[in-house]
Parts: C-alpha cells; sequence; structure tokens
C-alpha cells in the first residue's frame, strides 16, 4: 500500500478520450445557450432556455468545484481509512454512520454524487453508498437552516427525520438484499488488516509530510479526472431542466399538487422530470407546503426527486456498471416516500 500523504505523487498521464456525445454535445449546447444569452437577442423560448441554463450552472458551480476537490482529497485516503470511518458495511451501525454522514455533510446534490461515486470505489458497501445518497442532497446543514424559514421548524425537522428513515431503511433493504445475492456488492471491498489503528496509522503518514504545489495539482488533476463520468451527466440534467422550464410552466404543477393521494402522485411526476438542484427543489417544496397546504408533497418533492432522479440513476449505473442497482433505487424508495407523505398530509 502506497502512502498518500508521505510521498511524492506522480504526475498523472494524459489519456486520449475520444468523441463523448453525451459530454462534448451537452458542453456545445450550454455553451452556445451562454453566448445567445450575453447576445441578448431577446428571441421566444431561445432566451428563456439560455437564461434558465445560467441560473443552474450558477446554482450548481459550488457544489461540483466541492465535489471535485473533496474526491481529489479522497483519491489520496487509504481504502482501510474509509472502512474504519463508516465502520462494517453489513451491519446496522455501518449504516447508521453513512446516515450520520449524509445528514451533515454540507455539499448539493450535484457534489453528494461525486463523493457517493467516490466512496463506492473506496470501499464503502453498497448499502451504506445507497443510505448516504438518500440522506444526503438536500439535507445539508445550511440547507435545512433555509428550510426552516421557508415551511418553519416543526416541518423542516419532520422532514429531516423522515428522510434519515428513509435512508436507513433502504440501506437495510439493500443489505439484505446483497446478503441474499439479489444485487452484487462492491467489488471494491477492502478488509481491515489485523490490529490496525485509524489514529496511530494516520499519525504516522502525517509525520513528516509537507504539502507542496506538486501534490495540491495532482489532487485538481485526480478530482476532475474521476469526476468528468459525472460531470457529464450534470450538464445533460442542466439542458433537460432547461427546457422543461422553457415549455412547461411551474404555476401548472402548483395547481395541480393539492394533499390529496392524486396530488401526491402528480408531485411524484414532476419532481422526476423537473431537474432541480437542492437549492432550487427547496423554494418549489415550500410553495407546497404554504400554498397547497400540502406538507408531503414537499417532503416528496425533495425525497422522489433523489429517488427517481434520471441523472443519478445514470451516475449510479456509471460507476456501479449495474443497470439493476440503478433501477432498484426508485423501486426501493418511491414507496417508502408515497407512504411517508401520505401520513404528513393527513396532519
Amino acid at each position: 500500500m502506497t502512502d498518500p500523504c508521505c510521498e511524492v505523487p506522480k504526475q498523472h498521464a494524459h489519456k486520449k478520450t475520444g468523441f463523448d456525445p453525451i459530454l462534448h454535445g451537452s458542453l456545445s449546447i450550454i455553451t452556445l445557450a451562454l453566448i445567445l444569452y450575453f447576445l441578448n437577442l431577446n428571441i421566444p423560448y431561445i432566451a428563456t432556455f439560455s437564461e434558465a441554463v445560467l441560473e443552474l450552472l450558477s446554482r450548481m458551480w459550488w457544489g461540483v468545484l466541492l465535489g471535485i476537490t473533496f474526491v481529489g482529497f479522497m483519491s489520496k485516503i487509504p481504502r482501510e481509512y474509509f472502512t474504519a470511518i463508516l465502520g462494517r458495511g453489513d451491519t446496522f451501525g455501518g449504516i447508521i454512520r453513512a446516515a450520520i454522514a449524509g445528514l451533515f455533510l454540507d455539499l448539493c446534490s450535484h457534489g453528494i454524487l461525486m463523493i457517493g461515486a467516490k466512496l463506492y470505489e473506496r470501499g464503502a458497501s453498497l448499502a451504506q453508498v445507497m443510505t448516504f445518497l438518500i440522506a444526503s442532497p438536500w439535507n445539508s446543514l445550511s440547507l435545512t437552516i433555509i428550510l426552516v424559514s421557508l415551511i418553519g421548524l416543526k416541518w423542516t425537522l419532520v422532514y429531516v427525520a423522515g428522510s434519515a428513515l428513509i435512508a436507513i431503511l433502504t440501506g437495510m433493504i439493500y443489505k439484505t438484499l446483497v446478503a441474499a445475492g439479489k444485487l452484487p456488492d462492491n467489488p471494491n471491498k477492502t478488509d481491515m488488516p489485523d490490529g490496525f489503528s485509524l489514529k496511530q496509522d494516520a499519525k504516522s503518514k502525517l509525520k513528516g509530510f509537507k504539502p507542496s504545489r506538486a501534490f495540491f495539482k495532482d489532487i485538481a488533476i485526480s478530482g476532475l479526472q474521476e469526476s468528468k463520468m459525472i460531470i457529464k451527466w450534470l450538464l445533460f440534467g442542466v439542458i433537460i431542466a432547461a427546457a422543461i422550464r422553457t415549455f412547461v410552466p411551474v404555476e401548472i404543477f402548483e395547481n395541480w399538487f393539492g394533499p390529496t393521494l392524486v396530488g401526491l402522485l402528480l408531485t411524484l411526476v414532476a419532481t422526476t422530470i423537473i431537474e432541480v438542484c437542492s437549492e432550487g427543489s427547496a423554494p418549489i417544496a415550500s410553495e407546497l407546503v404554504t400554498r397547497a397546504n400540502a406538507p408531503g408533497n414537499g417532503f416528496a418533492f425533495l425525497m422522489a426527486g433523489v429517488a427517481t432522479d434520471y441523472t443519478e440513476i445514470m451516475v449510479l449505473r456509471e460507476f456501479t456498471k449495474s443497470w439493476k442497482i440503478a433501477l432498484s433505487l426508485p423501486l426501493i424508495t418511491v414507496p417508502q416516500v408515497i407512504l411517508l407523505g401520505y401520513i404528513m398530509n393527513g396532519f
């Protein structure tokens, strides 16, 4: 095992990559949209689409940048450290640790996807990664505070508790399915060496370590290269979301989102096709609570956006190499979201 802290990092070889229709196509459309926006031509629909692209990028850029940075740093951390911190992936305690990590990590949904992919690569169990992803996206500390100002402390706490419950139950379901051989476990899993001490090992590796320009450059290159597969789907999601905002007014959905089972199901449909970042989803969810008087729909909008989001499903397929795992996410989580949302609408 190499020492990620003390040795001088090797420079990454620049791999020649061919044309990626998703990545390069999305970049081309987004670049053109930004050019048209700054030209201020006021062409119907095109102007709306361009403005939506700019707004989405302005909301998500910091999460993507932080995600790339975290991924770069995580590439320097030995796999055993993640096992020591998260605990065994086949235990209830390991699921709880993953949920806590998701609840307290202050990143938007786009950055969280990058962290989840890296956790999988560093050996976290499938159950832990799914728990982390479900618990994380809208539950960042900053967004929780914003949600308090939008819908009040009571419903915010109910939302946090509900999302934690779904994350833990989802993790336990994945744990059971993996143990039964219904889903493949993470092939990157690693066992802890006998007598391993995280504190002592980290102390020995950090002793004498001096950060250098080459070290941080390597982190930046690693983070960017390893996040490329996720970034392309985020850019594709921006295009789809901008198109929906251009041709489907949000007001139409707001009028249909009452505190009924039909309204709840329509919420699920809407949140599936409306690609917004966690910051963008909070105001929409608050409208469902305050205007439609449907707190369960607001919860469903936040949670089902995570569970049914096509960007997240494609990213899951990308780093797990399994359609079965990717498609199992909405199948496992959506029924739980509907049940809790229906219960919340009754109060």
